[in-house]
């Protein structure tokens, strides 16, 4: 009995002992926790990182809210002051469905009457009732918000407003930065094109143009407004707003003169028209500062609606380079007469000559006999400038072709300027580059080498931009006028002006279809052929790049035009009759007084009126009193968008495309051209596929056939 009462004692004293044992074992346990947490937790709070996170930057990106405020893109302008360029905002809409968004006081801040929403928003975008009603009851019911496609997007500040008066809930917008151009294609690749980039879209970069080359000084520096909230969005204590204000994009002031760039659109437009050319460019310049007053293209595109951009990437006045043909023989017989190896009454034999075993022709194949070199220039003798090349030798001919910088830069601020080119390795090389072969000019070089014969042998940089404003400090940087050499001196460029004046006024000129009666005009003409990627030159009957240059008044030259057309398509006339139809009456334009006083910009273009937001029938008989077609799409009776935007300029009797509220519908689009049905789509978000040339006939989709559901249309053109 009393072991039994021993052993009992002995287990509990071991129980007693063993829990002892395992509570300090746990004690000890807490403790080396309680000690690791305090030297983590010290650690923390000295380092502020836990691994490789950063508590100050974590409790940072939590509190801290930073909204970018974004610098406006400095304004381009002509120089009479006029808007080339400048930027505006578009707006965006979109509607929160979720209903666990609600504010502080349980407000809902998402959609809660679809169908009253719906009924609202069809007033304003190109959308339907039922179909607004359809977006905003996804059947995935876990999305937060949903948008409305193209309907949605490129609202005008009026409609967002009047969006926004009827304070509907979980209806919101974010705004877009964009460019206007309000004068549509005119000298569109000159000035160039700037659209949203980045992963937001909220900022304007120059893809092309004036808005590429000065991309760094158009956009200015963005700002920053930085506030600490709380997740209710309520300010935190003890915190102070930071602002740092956007640096405006500084202003481009241009040389263009947009009276003369009007006119040299309308007369281009009107030549292309007729007589379908593959390309053509044109410029007018002045020879004493090397000002460009206008300039133009073709193809070329319309930056506000982005017409024609697919095929006009490139400016062909700067990128392209090409032989110019016989207006090279201005350079050659200066070059010949300032090296001391042009005598006018000497005679040669025209009409071919063999150099290096290559048969040089005249352009008349029978040449004109034997004629003094006097008539060799005014005759547009290939033969005779080949003769005037070996007068000189090729070694100072290539030192005038250099000073004439042909196969360099010009330094034009435009981007992606190629050098051209000049081959001078054989022997028949080097002579035909006297009449405008085997040497690769541009537009801008040209008229830079041309324009030293208007300026007394002075060699005038091509100048586009006059003046840089920053509007933040006020400061104006003036670009100067620079000179880039004398190739000539002011004896060779009067003597060669003379020669040039022969081309227009001898009964045996080439040029004479460029006289214009009571003034006087010094001109080139020039055809040359197109190389052949397959070697040689091509060989159809229109496969030649045509050009003219001229310098008026040839006493003492105030202007330079010089015109390229290359491979007409339609050609029924001699191709200096075709330039004539440009350069002649620009010249008597340019020398009425100087200025174009009976042509003013409000006669040539309309400055279109903001519709959107007003009935149909008003928008209507607003445009039409502008003289100008009006094209319809939707169901609906308020506009709320148009193309061409708001204050573009434009021609007389140009379409307008209006979108209206309601059902997005077909129209009728027969003598529709292709300008109006590219606009037709970009509007509608419809791709369009065009066959044949000139103007709607036909259709494969019915007009007032709905067109949500339609993916392409199919419009066929004839002339």
């Amino acid at each position: 009995m009393k072991d039994s009462r021993n052993q009992k004692h002995f287990i509990i004293k071991k129980a007693r002992r063993d829990r002892r044992i395992i509570g300090l074992f746990f004690l000890g346990v807490i403790a080396l926790f309680f000690i690791f947490f305090t030297i983590r937790f010290t650690y923390i709070a000295v380092s502020g990182h836990v691994g490789s996170v950063d508590l100050t930057q974590r409790t940072t990106k939590k509190y801290r809210h930073q909204k970018t405020l974004w610098a406006q893109r400095g304004t381009i302008y002509a120089n009479d002051g006029s808007k080339l360029a400048y930027s505006n905002k578009t707006y965006s809409m979109y509607a929160v469905i979720d209903k666990n968004y609600v504010g502080s006081n349980k407000k809902p801040l998402y959609v809660n009457n679809k169908k009253q929403t719906a009924q609202i928003l069809s007033k304003y975008i190109s959308l339907s009732s039922k179909e607004i009603y359809q977006i905003l009851c996804p059947r995935d019911t876990h999305v937060f918000q949903v948008e409305f496609g193209s309907a949605g997007k490129n609202l005008s500040l009026s409609v967002k407003k009047s969006i926004a008066s009827h304070h509907l809930p979980g209806i919101y917008f974010y705004a877009t930065p964009s460019r206007s151009y309000p004068n549509g294609e005119m000298a569109a690749n000159t000035i160039g094109l700037a659209q949203p980039s980045g992963d937001k879209q909220s900022q304007l970069e120059g893809k092309m143009g004036l808005e590429q080359y000065y991309n760094r000084q158009l956009e200015g520096k963005n700002g920053s407004d930085i506030r600490w909230i709380d997740p209710q969005g309520y300010t935190l204590p003890q915190t102070h707003r930071e602002i740092k204000n956007p640096q405006q994009g500084k202003n481009i002031y241009t040389t263009l003169d947009p009276n003369y760039q009007y006119y040299l659109e309308q007369l281009v437009s009107q030549v292309v028209e007729k007589y379908h050319p593959v390309s053509m460019q044109a410029f007018v310049t002045n020879p004493k500062n090397g000002n460009i007053i206008a300039l133009t293209q073709r193809p070329n595109f319309n930056p506000q609606t982005k017409t024609g951009l697919a095929n006009s990437w490139r400016n062909i006045n700067v990128q392209d380079q090409y032989e110019p043909g016989s207006v090279m023989k201005v350079m050659t017989l200066a070059a010949a007469i300032e090296s001391h190896h042009y005598n006018p009454n000497q005679y040669y034999h025209s009409g071919a000559v063999n150099i290096g075993g290559r048969v040089v022709r005249d352009w008349n194949m029978t040449g004109w006999g034997d004629i003094p070199l006097e008539q060799a220039f005014v005759r547009s003798s290939n033969v005779g400038m080949v003769f005037l090349e070996q007068q000189m030798g090729a070694d100072t001919w290539l030192n005038y072709l250099k000073k004439f910088h042909m196969g360099q830069k010009t330094g034009v601020t435009l981007p992606g300027e190629v050098a051209g080119r000049i081959s001078f390795q054989h022997l028949s090389d080097q002579a035909i580059t006297a009449f405008g072969q085997s040497i690769d000019v541009t537009g801008v070089q040209m008229i830079q080498a041309l324009g030293a014969i208007g300026n007394h042998g002075i060699m005038m940089k091509p100048r586009l931009v006059s003046q840089i404003e920053d509007p933040n400090t006020g400061q104006v940087k003036r670009l100067p006028k620079q000179k880039v050499g004398q190739p000539v001196s002011a004896a060779t460029a009067k003597a060669v002006l003379k020669t040039m004046r022969e081309v227009v006024e001898t009964k045996y000129g080439t040029g004479t279809v460029y006289k214009v009666e009571g003034q006087d005009i010094a001109a080139k003409t020039g055809t040359a052929q197109i190389a052949s990627a397959k070697g040689g030159y091509l060989t159809g009957g229109n496969d030649y790049i045509y050009s003219v240059a001229g310098l008026a008044p040839a006493t003492d030259p105030q202007f330079l035009v010089y015109i390229t057309m290359q491979q007409p398509q339609n050609l029924d006339t001699s191709a200096e009759k075709v330039l004539s139809e440009i350069f002649n009456p620009l010249m008597q334009r340019l020398l009425g007084t100087g200025k174009i006083e009976d042509v003013k910009t409000n006669d040539l273009t309309v400055s279109l009126a903001d519709v959107t937001g007003k009935n149909l029938e008003q928008a209507r008989s607003s445009l039409q009193a502008q003289k100008l077609n009006v094209g319809v799409v939707g169901t609906g009776n308020t506009v709320v968008q148009q193309l061409p935007t708001a204050k573009s300029k434009i021609l007389p009797e140009q379409r307008i495309i209006l979108l209206t509220n309601g059902a997005m519908t077909m129209p009728d689009v027969s003598g529709w051209s292709k300008s109006d049905l590219l606009k037709f789509s970009e509007i509608t978000g419809k791709k369009i596929i065009l066959k044949g040339r000139g103007y709607a006939f036909k259709q494969n989709v019915a007009s007032g056939a709905i067109l949500n559901n339609v993916k392409q249309i199919i419009i066929n053109l004839k002339r």
